[in-house]
């Protein structure tokens, strides 16, 4: 695979987390590039940001908002860093100014993935199982379907959480499944999470490449890697996000779809101009989960259709607000009022 395009730029710098799954995703990056431009040199910066030292308190209690890109984005700052490359996931709905998002790359699996040594699915659980998630929207949507569940906090990366089930200290725990997959994890998956019963987080499987946004060159070598249809879809999701002014680590799910027109198998995904957005906000204990959702049918132009994707969102978070999810939130945004 190569480009007509080629940089003038002979060396290129990716920031990336030092963790297992943050270097295979920076190294996926690379590759591709290099596949493209086989003349450059691609070279990665290890950078161990604020999320991966704090590993003893629940991600929400020390605030949810870049806590894995901060640093990243300093890199960026400071001309250590051309490039980063981050789970959409983690990254935050405002950038700092200057930077952006230059890629949104092919999704993987947006799902939840069931991790157990004993145990086939959520619902084979004996009551008061242990089960051990960092995420509050896990948790929130989990507790509404089987509020007897014990919700214990895991922190760490992939593998200090598989080794802490498999010291027994969980009967199951939740993972995202692409981040399984991508390094070569798949056989841990029980299985994968109903949407319906776990609606995915914002972000949930896709990869986005942040940048300087006065690199016009940089922008112009990462085209190829975007996925139009993938971000129509994530431009929704990130719009309600940042209408309910969440971060990574608020019981907040959103998850977008490309239907045939009138479709409603959410698995069969782009594959229409319908865009269809279902979000929701829960109480961390599953004692409430709202719930919407709202359509629209895309025309026009790719720049058209990311504005009707990000007003899609605002109309889907606004109806989660007239449902009282204001309140939800803001107890979490500032529990000490």
């Amino acid at each position: 695979m190569s480009t007509t395009f080629q940089p003038t730029i002979k060396t290129l710098n990716i920031a990336t987390r030092q963790s297992p799954l943050a270097l295979w995703q920076a190294e996926h990056i690379r590759d591709r590039l290099l596949e493209l431009y086989p003349s450059l040199t691609v070279n990665l910066l290890k950078i161990v940001t604020k999320g991966d030292k704090i590993l003893d308190t629940p991600l929400a209690k020390i605030g949810g908002k870049g806590l894995f890109v901060k640093e990243l984005e300093q890199a960026m700052y400071d001309k250590q860093a051309d490039i980063a490359v981050h789970s959409l996931k983690d990254v935050p709905m405002d950038l700092p100014e200057g930077l952006m998002l230059g890629a949104y790359c092919t999704r993987a699996a947006p799902t939840d993935a069931f991790v157990s040594n004993t145990y086939d699915n959520i619902d084979a659980l004996p009551q008061g199982a242990i089960v051990g998630t960092s995420s509050l929207r896990r948790q929130c949507q989990i507790k509404t379907y089987r509020p007897d569940l014990q919700i214990k906090t895991l922190r760490g990366n992939v593998g200090t959480r598989l080794s802490k089930l498999d010291a027994g200290e969980y009967d199951a725990i939740i993972l995202a499944t692409s981040g399984l997959q991508r390094i070569e994890l798949e056989a841990r998956i029980r299985g994968e999470l109903d949407i319906d019963m776990c609606l995915p987080a914002v972000g949930q499987g896709a990869l986005a490449i942040e940048c300087r946004e006065e690199d016009a060159e940089i922008l112009a070598l990462l085209a190829p890697l975007n996925d139009d249809k993938a971000r129509i879809r994530l431009v929704a999701e990130r719009a309600l996000n940042r209408h309910l002014e969440g971060g990574c680590q608020v019981p907040i799910a959103a998850y977008a779809v490309l239907l045939a027109e009138d479709a409603n198998d959410y698995t069969n995904d782009d594959n229409g101009n319908t865009l269809w957005l279902r979000g929701r906000v829960g109480q961390a204990d599953g004692s409430a989960l709202l719930k919407a959702e709202n359509r629209v049918v895309l025309t026009g132009s790719q720049v058209q259709q990311e504005a009707q994707a990000n007003q899609l969102g605002i109309d889907v978070a606004d109806m989660l607000l007239a449902a009282g999810a204001g309140a939800i939130l803001s107890a979490i945004y500032h529990p000490e009022d």
